[in-house]
């Protein structure tokens, strides 16, 4: 250890006097060096023999053990530590991304949702396991379980773009597709591609309207999402869209939404008699949100409009909706948060599935007023308690005889983590389906979950 700190304070001796050479005394100081440096190799040339030396008599000292044959690699000499990390990481790399990645050896993310739901429906439910509708002619009460409402989802983090751009992509994909027998198909429920910069996104979709991003909290209701044909206009479907975000200072900030929305004209309720109908129409959205925040507290407050037509026996039928949805969260605790609509046509969005009325060979929209809201208290960091109702009233002069009035749904649950990535849930909700003319039918939903984020 001595030696090695001689040559430590003569390599900083050899650097200090280096630097302070001057040009006519270069040809000396060269020779210095070159005696110097001589004498370290001398050095460390007795250093090296001594460490050997050191070697044999550890070996010897040491107790005698049936050798093992030795192999090149054995008595290769070991490699330095930079080039062994250097290759550590490297291997690290081609193991993360070998891991989950597509062709292109772009990462890729499995999550998703693992749901258990055991259910009991009252005698309106017309053996659906979530009716969203109610039929006019009750049944017999219903109960049962499932794993249909699980979700897998797979999400893309794709390369850089040009002007410091980033592509990402998600798809999203359950069971609910088929019946509750054993044709519980895969369905596709959402799927994104968006490009993003710092300010702006384009994207290519299959989601929500744009007017309607929010919906209730609810592990009991996933299949379709919560207040469906009751006040959320939730219906998935294509569409591309644009949103430019603008910072007014760092609490406050406006996001400007448009797109082209493919609206399905199904939802006009209009039947296979009318085969001039075509199966689905643009529509053109877009949505101006204005947030703020101080603290744990925020604001958001966004109004919106959907504009569209309907095409059927030779006449323009119009969709016109205007909407406003919201967050406000007073306390760190304390979320309320909903959407309001007013309109017609509302069905080809997701609305209560009559949105056009044929009348004498005459198709008019029907006219329609609807929305919820849900309360959120965060009682402790694994309990949350949600209060949530909401409707659709639609223009009763619009409507013929059997048509639906109104559409009313209400519920309350306590979603509680067991663990950090494990939920269970208890759900109590009422659905009410009002018909002109007839009587109102009423179904209770009890809802007991399990859930395993993955």
């Amino acid at each position: 250890m001595r030696k090695l700190s001689c040559l430590l304070l003569a390599a900083c001796a050899t650097g200090s006097l280096s630097a302070q050479q001057t040009p006519d005394s270069k040809a000396v100081g060269l020779q210095e060096v070159m005696t110097r440096l001589d004498r370290l190799e001398a050095q460390n040339r007795d250093l090296m023999a001594e460490i050997k030396a050191l070697r044999l008599e550890l070996a010897a000292s040491q107790p005698a053990f049936p050798s093992a044959p030795q192999t090149a690699e054995a008595e290769a000499p070991p490699q330095p530590l930079a080039e062994r990390v250097d290759v550590t990481e490297r291997r690290i790399a081609d193991l993360d991304q070998s891991k989950i990645s597509s062709d292109h050896r772009l990462p890729v993310t499995l999550t998703g949702m693992l749901l258990f739901n055991t259910f009991l429906n009252g005698k309106g439910s017309g053996g659906a396991d979530n009716p969203t509708v109610l039929p006019p002619n009750g049944g017999q009460a219903s109960g049962g379980a499932t794993f249909r409402q699980s979700v897998i989802g797979l999400k893309v983090d794709g390369p850089g773009l040009i002007g410091g751009g980033k592509l990402t992509g998600a798809a999203y994909m359950d069971f609910f597709g088929g019946g509750t027998g054993l044709n519980q198909t895969v369905r596709l429920r959402v799927a994104t591609l968006d490009a993003t910069w710092k300010n702006t996104t384009l994207g290519l979709a299959f989601d929500k309207p744009i007017i309607a991003p929010r919906e209730p909290d609810s592990l009991a209701q996933v299949g379709f999402s919560p207040l469906t044909a009751a006040g959320n206009l939730w219906l998935w479907q294509p569409q591309v869209r644009v949103e430019q975000r603008i910072s007014l200072s760092e609490q406050a900030g406006l996001r400007a939404q448009f797109g082209v929305y493919q609206t399905s004209e199904s939802g006009t309720g209009l039947s296979g008699e009318y085969p001039d109908l075509a199966r689905a129409r643009p529509g053109y959205q877009g949505r101006f949100e204005f947030w703020a925040k101080s603290g744990s507290r925020r604001i958001e407050i966004a109004p919106g409009f959907h504009v569209s037509s309907t095409r059927v026996l030779g006449q323009s039928v119009p969709s016109r909706i205007f909407s406003i949805d919201w967050l406000i969260r007073p306390a760190a605790r304390i979320d309320f948060t909903g959407t309001f609509f007013h309109g017609e046509n509302t069905g080809v969005i997701g609305g209560l599935r009559q949105g056009v009325n044929v009348i004498n060979g005459q198709a008019h929209a029907v006219g329609a007023t609807g929305g919820w809201g849900q309360f959120t208290f965060r009682a402790t960091r694994r309990a949350s308690f949600n209060v949530y109702g909401g409707q659709e009233d639609d223009r009763n002069r619009d409507l013929s005889l059997g048509g639906i009035g109104k559409n009313q749904g209400y519920g309350a649950n306590i979603i509680y983590r067991l663990g950090s990535n494990i939920l269970t849930s208890f759900e109590t909700s009422q659905m009410r389906t009002t018909y002109l003319g007839s009587r109102t039918v009423i179904n209770p939903h009890y809802d007991l979950a399990f859930a395993y984020l993955f």
